[in-house]
C-alpha cells in the first residue's frame, strides 16, 4: 500500500482535530483509496505544551526546515492561521514541490495571486476547500464543475458563529451578549469573536469565492463589510413583525463588467431558503 507523508503546521484546535480524524478514519480511507496517510512531522512553538490530542514526542518539531527537507513528506498541511509565518511557509513548501493544503482564508484573501502563481510555477497542488464552507465542496465546484459558467450572483451564509447567534436572538429573543456566551460555551465561537462579529471572517471567505467565481483577484479589504455587533433584540422583533429574519449574508454580483461584493446583516423573507438555516 502506498504511503503519503504529511507535515502538519500547527496543533491547535483545527490541527488536533485533523489528527483525531486521521486516527478515527485512517483504516477506512486506506481501504477505500489504497493509500495510507501518515503524519510524519508536526510543527509547534512549544513541544512541551500540554495538548488536547496526544502525538508522539519525536514527531514534534520547532524547525520548519525539517518538514521542508524530508522527502517522505508529500503534503504540507498549514493549519496555523494568521498571515505570518503561514504565508512564508506556504510559499516555501510550494517552491519545494510539496502539495499544500490550507484552511487559512486570511492568507488566501491577502496573498492569493502570489500563492496561486507559486503553485502554478512549481507544478505543485494547492488545496483550500476547508477555507470556505467547511465540508461543503463549494471551492471545488467553482474551480472545476462551474468554471465554464458565467456566475452572476453569490448569496451565502458563510459564518456559523454569527448565524447561530442570530438564530438564538431571533427564536429566544436573547441579547447578543448572551447568545455569544452560549455559542462560546458550545465551542461555536472563539474566545475573541471579533473577526466573526465584525464580518471580517465573512469578508475573507467572500473574497475567495468572488475571486473563483469572477476571475481576477479580490482582496478582503475590497469587500464592503458590516457586522452584527450592533444588532439589538428590538431590531429583530420589528423584522419578525414584517415577516423577515436577519442573516449575515455574503453577497457578490457581476454586472456590466463590474463586480460588487459586500457583507452585512440582511433582512431575509421567512419563506426564503436561507431563513431556515439555523445553525
Amino acid at each position: 500500500m502506498r504511503e503519503i507523508g504529511i507535515g502538519l503546521l500547527g496543533l491547535g484546535v483545527v490541527g488536533g482535530g485533523l489528527v483525531r480524524l486521521l486516527r478515527e478514519n485512517g483504516e477506512f480511507l486506506s481501504r477505500k483509496t489504497g493509500i495510507r496517510l501518515q503524519v510524519r512531522r508536526v510543527l509547534v512553538r512549544d513541544p512541551a505544551k500540554p495538548r488536547a490530542v496526544s502525538v508522539p514526542r519525536e514527531i514534534l518539531t520547532t524547525d520548519f526546515e525539517e518538514i521542508l527537507s524530508d522527502p517522505a513528506i508529500h503534503i504540507v498541511c498549514e493549519l496555523m492561521g494568521g498571515l505570518e509565518p503561514a504565508h512564508t511557509y506556504i510559499l516555501r513548501a510550494l517552491e519545494a514541490g510539496k502539495y499544500v493544503v490550507t484552511a487559512n482564508k486570511a492568507v488566501l484573501s491577502t496573498y492569493g495571486p502570489e500563492i496561486f502563481a507559486a503553485a502554478e510555477a512549481a507544478g505543485s497542488g494547492l488545496f483550500f476547500e476547508a477555507a470556505v464552507g467547511g465540508g461543503v465542496p463549494i471551492v471545488k465546484a467553482l474551480r472545476e464543475s462551474l468554471s465554464a459558467n458565467r456566475i452572476r450572483r453569490l448569496t451565502a451564509i458563510v459564518n456559523g458563529t454569527c448565524n447561530y447567534i442570530l438564530t438564538r436572538m431571533t427564536e429566544e429573543e436573547m441579547p447578543l451578549s448572551e447568545a455569544l456566551r452560549e455559542a462560546q460555551a458550545r465551542g461555536l465561537a472563539e474566545a475573541d469573536p471579533t473577526l466573526d462579529l465584525t464580518g471580517a471572517d465573512s469578508a475573507h471567505k467572500l473574497a475567495i469565492l468572488a475571486t473563483l467565481a469572477y476571475g481576477g483577484f479580490l482582496s478582503a479589504d475590497q469587500v464592503y463589510t458590516e457586522g452584527i455587533q450592533d444588532l439589538e433584540p428590538l431590531d429583530i422583533r420589528f423584522a419578525r413583525e414584517f415577516g423577515f429574519v436577519p442573516k449575515l449574508l455574503a453577497l457578490g454580483r457581476e454586472e456590466g463588467g463590474r463586480v460588487e461584493v459586500r457583507v452585512h446583516p440582511t433582512l431575509v423573507p421567512e419563506t426564503h431558503v436561507l431563513a431556515s438555516v439555523r445553525e
